[in-house]
C-alpha cells in the first residue's frame, strides 16, 4: 500500500495525519507513506521527527482580513497557487500513491485536487466541528469526508459521502484513571481545576487565571494546575509572587503540560481553548469544561467546537470578549461546588467520545481501496 498524507500548518492538522499514518503502518508494516507539506511550516519538523518522509511545496494560505500587507500576501499566494499544479503532478507521478489522505490546511488543497483528477482515491478528514474552507472545497472531489463530530455534517454538501469517525487519540486518554493520576501528581481530594491556553499560551487567559489563582489560594477550597505556555510563564510567576507565597499548596504553575492525559484524568474541571484535539480529548477523558474559544482562528472554528460540547450539556462557553476574572471565578465556584453537576457534565462529555477513531478511519481507507480494485476488475 502506497499512501500520500497531507495536511499542515497547525498541530490540529498534523497530529491527526500522523495518527492515521501510524495506524496504517501498524496494520501494514510494508506500507510506504509520504507526507506532503508546506515549506517552512510546523509539519517539516514534526513529520520527520515521527519517522516519515516529507516533500514540501511552496504554497501559502490566503489572508481574510483586508490590509495593504495582506493584499500583497494574497497576490503572492495566488501566484504560488498557479504554480502548485506542476509541483503536485511531479510528486504524484513520482510516488504513485494508491490513495491520498488529507487532514486540512491550505497545503492539502492543490495536491488532493490534483490526485482526484488523476484518478487517485481521495479521503479527507476534518477534525473541527466547523469544516474549513479547504475541506469544504475538497468534499466535491473526495471518495469520503470523515468528520470528528456530527454537527459538522450540515456544513458540507448534501451529496458528499460523509462518515463520523472522530479524531484519532492516544490510548492513554481512555486508560488513565482518576485515582492513579492524582496520586502521581501529588494531589489531595479537593476539586482540581486544570487550565491552559495552548503551547504558546494565551495572554488573556493567563491574565485572568492569575487573578483566579490568587483568589483560590486565599480561599483554599480548590487546587490548580495551570500551564502558561512559553510566553507567559515569567509574567505569571511575577504576578502571583506579588500576592501569594511561592509553592503555595494547591497552586501548580507550569510552562507546558507534557502529560495531558494524566492531568485531564486527575482534573474535576478543565478550562481551555477549544482546538480540534481538545474537542476530542475532553470527551475521551469525560471531563466537564469551561471553554474560551480563540477569536484569532479561521472561520471562528473554536467557537463551533465549544458549542458542540455546550449543546451536549458538557461545557460552558465564555467568549474572550466577555472574559473577566470575576466571571471565570464565579463559573468555577458554581460548577465545582456541585458534585452532581460536575458528574453530569462529565457523563455528557463522555457520551460524545469516540475511542476507536483510528480503527474507523483505517476501515474506510481499506474499503475504498477494495471498491476501487473491484471497479477496475469489472
Amino acid at each position: 500500500m502506497r499512501v500520500l498524507m497531507t495536511g499542515g500548518g497547525t498541530a490540529g492538522h498534523i497530529n491527526p495525519a500522523l495518527s492515521i499514518a501510524d495506524k496504517i503502518k501498524k496494520e501494514n508494516p510494508d506500507a510506504e507513506i509520504l507526507f506532503v507539506g508546506a515549506k517552512g511550516r510546523m509539519e517539516t519538523l514534526l513529520v520527520p521527527a515521527a519517522g516519515y518522509k516529507i516533500e514540501t511545496m511552496n504554497v501559502s494560505g490566503f489572508q481574510r482580513r483586508l490590509s495593504v500587507k495582506n493584499i500583497g500576501r494574497n497576490i503572492s499566494s495566488a501566484f504560488r497557487a498557479l504554480t502548485a499544479g506542476a509541483e503536485c503532478s511531479r510528486i504524484l507521478k513520482k510516488f504513485r500513491p494508491d490513495i491520498a489522505i488529507g487532514t486540512g490546511g491550505y497545503v492539502s488543497g492543490p495536491i488532493l485536487r490534483k490526485a482526484a483528477r488523476m484518478g487517485i482515491p481521495v479521503v479527507v478528514h476534518e477534525s473541527n466541528a466547523y469544516p474549513g474552507v479547504t475541506v469544504k472545497m475538497l468534499s466535491k472531489y473526495a471518495d469520503a469526508v470523515l468528520i470528528a463530530e456530527m454537527s459538522a455534517r450540515k456544513y458540507l454538501p448534501a451529496n458528499a459521502r460523509v462518515l463520523v469517525t472522530g479524531n484519532p487519540l492516544g490510548a492513554e486518554f481512555s486508560q488513565y484513571d482518576r485515582e492513579t493520576a492524582r496520586k502521581e501528581l501529588g494531589l489531595d481530594e479537593r476539586p482540581m481545576v486544570l487550565s491552559f491556553g495552548g503551547s504558546l499560551g494565551a495572554e488573556q487567559i493567563n491574565r485572568v487565571m492569575a487573578e483566579v489563582l490568587i483568589k483560590s489560594a486565599h480561599q483554599g477550597g480548590l487546587q490548580h494546575i495551570h500551564a502558561t505556555g512559553k510566553k507567559g510563564f515569567e509574567a505569571m510567576k511575577g504576578r502571583l509572587g506579588e500576592h501569594i507565597k511561592e509553592n503555595t499548596p494547591g497552586i501548580h504553575v507550569r510552562e507546558y503540560i507534557n502529560d495531558m492525559a494524566r492531568c485531564m484524568a486527575a482534573a474535576d474541571l478543565v478550562i481551555s481553548r477549544c482546538g480540534a484535539m481538545t474537542l476530542s480529548e475532553l470527551p475521551a477523558a469525560g471531563r466537564p469544561s469551561i471553554l474560551i474559544p480563540s477569536p484569532n482562528v479561521a472561520e471562528n472554528h473554536q467557537y463551533h467546537n465549544a458549542m458542540a460540547l455546550v449543546n451536549k450539556g458538557a461545557a460552558v462557553c465564555i467568549e474572550e470578549k466577555n472574559l473577566t476574572d470575576d466571571r471565570l471565578w464565579n463559573e468555577i465556584k458554581r460548577i465545582t461546588s456541585s458534585p452532581d453537576d460536575m458528574r453530569k457534565m462529565g457523563e455528557n462529555a463522555r457520551s460524545a467520545a469516540i475511542y476507536d477513531a483510528s480503527d474507523r478511519i483505517y476501515a474506510v481507507v481499506v474499503q475504498i481501496l477494495k471498491d476501487r480494485k473491484k471497479y477496475k476488475a469489472d
